[in-house]
């Protein structure tokens, strides 16, 4: 049962790596907005949610390319959790 376990903790670290990449694409997309850039000068999180959606993100076919790598990326991570929450349920009701 250990075992099991232990995979479920390698398959969360690896769907957070992929989610550590949709980030940083949000802030490469962030940075290519000009409504989005942040000019503060202070840290600030990704504005993921506007990145998603398409709100007033660049419409250059670079930008838009990126938008669809990080959706699909956040796809990813939704099914990892998805197939991971399956794995143990059925592994609980079995054993």
């Amino acid at each position: 049962m250990t075992g099991v376990y232990l995979l479920a903790g390698v398959w969360a670290l690896a769907i957070l790596a992929v989610f550590i990449q949709a980030i940083r694409l949000s802030y490469r997309i962030e940075a290519r907005s000009p409504d989005l850039t942040n000019r503060s000068g202070f840290p600030r999180k990704a504005m993921m949610f506007h990145t998603v959606t398409n709100m007033a993100v660049a419409r250059d076919a670079e930008t838009q390319s990126m938008r669809r790598r990080m959706n699909w990326l956040l796809l990813i991570v939704l099914a990892g959790f998805v197939v991971m929450w399956a794995g143990l349920y059925l592994s609980r009701s079995t054993g």
